[in-house]
């Protein structure tokens, strides 16, 4: 066939495929929620980073829908009151402590869990650390760790739990990433290169299970901006506003029910996405450092409290 025919058919074909996705699109939503979400009573679903913050209300939310939720976290304590809460609302839920910084821990707790609960229906990798120092401030150790963390450890827990999921052709990967891993903020360089990272691993993953005809095996993708957990303590923020966790869990539950691919909060950081291509880099900058500010907004940032 002639090269530029070839050319025109694929550009024809896929301005076709622009239309009637964005139909679908239009009429998913306009159905109630109610009626878009799948069930997932009884199935077992493993967080990372339960035992607290998003992941212990993203925990309790799933398990008050029916779930099975195995939390993993490295504060025990922490860990058990998560799954206290849940059982105390007639809930189901197993502990395991992990530290994910530690690939050994990670095969020991992969194999516990599949000894104990068995597969896993639904991975949701939201354990993530930040030092929050300027990249010459920062140790080798840390920037090391922080990529264990928020990114290898999404490697080796899927690596573990996707072979199942591949053989029923049924489960959901979700990769809890930020709009650090979108847009690179000062003072979070390690934190950013990793979240960037997991960007690239959800997308990468998402193309070779369509590559792999594995319709149901579903991917989510979660990049909230800041959030009011106490991880970012001390962030300053001018336009965007800092998201309240219960709002964050809440949108992140319904992006596994309705199998959404990628969810951004809040709602103005799509727009700022889809024109972050189109930008020059001298608009962007100034974006950054004197509009929307985020280039200064980790100057003042103080983390998480630890006793």
């Amino acid at each position: 066939m002639n090269f530029y025919l070839t050319i025109a058919l694929n550009v024809i074909y896929t301005i076709y495929l622009l239309i009637i996705t964005s139909i679908k699109a239009l009429i998913k939503f306009l159905i109630p929620y109610k009626y878009r979400c799948k069930n997932i009573k009884d199935e077992k679903v493993l967080i990372t980073g339960s035992g607290s913050g998003l992941g212990r209300l993203v925990a309790k939310k799933l398990a008050q829908l029916g779930a099975l939720c195995v939390l993993v976290d490295i504060d025990e304590t922490a860990n058990r009151k998560t799954a206290n809460e849940i059982l105390i609302e007639g809930g189901k839920a197993f502990t395991f402590k992990c530290d994910l910084s530690n690939r050994d821990e990670i095969n020991k707790l992969t194999e516990d869990i599949k000894s104990k609960v068995g597969s896993i229906d639904i991975l949701i990798n939201n354990a993530g650390i930040v030092t929050g120092k300027k990249f010459l401030d920062s140790s080798d150790k840390a920037i090391e760790k922080t990529f264990q963390v928020n990114t290898l450890s999404h490697f080796w827990l899927t690596k573990a739990f996707l072979p199942d999921m591949l053989e029923k052709n049924h489960g959901h990967v979700v990769t809890v990433a930020s709009m650090a891993g979108i847009f690179g903020t000062a003072g979070l360089c390690d934190y950013c290169a990793s979240k960037y990272a997991a960007v690239g691993f959800d997308e990468s993953l998402r193309m070779e299970l369509l590559r792999l005809d594995k319709t149901g095996v579903k991917t989510t993708l979660v990049c909230p901006y800041y959030i009011n957990t106490g991880m970012f303590d001390g962030v300053k923020s001018h336009l965007v506003p800092i998201l309240e966790p219960d709002y964050v869990a809440e949108k992140i539950v319904e992006a596994i029910l309705t199998n959404q691919k990628m969810l951004m909060l809040p709602r103005l950081m799509y727009f700022l996405y889809a024109f972050k291509g189109l930008l020059t880099h001298e608009v962007e900058n100034f974006a950054a450092m004197d509009f929307i500010k985020t280039g200064l907004s980790m100057d003042e940032f103080k983390g998480r409290k630890t006793d």
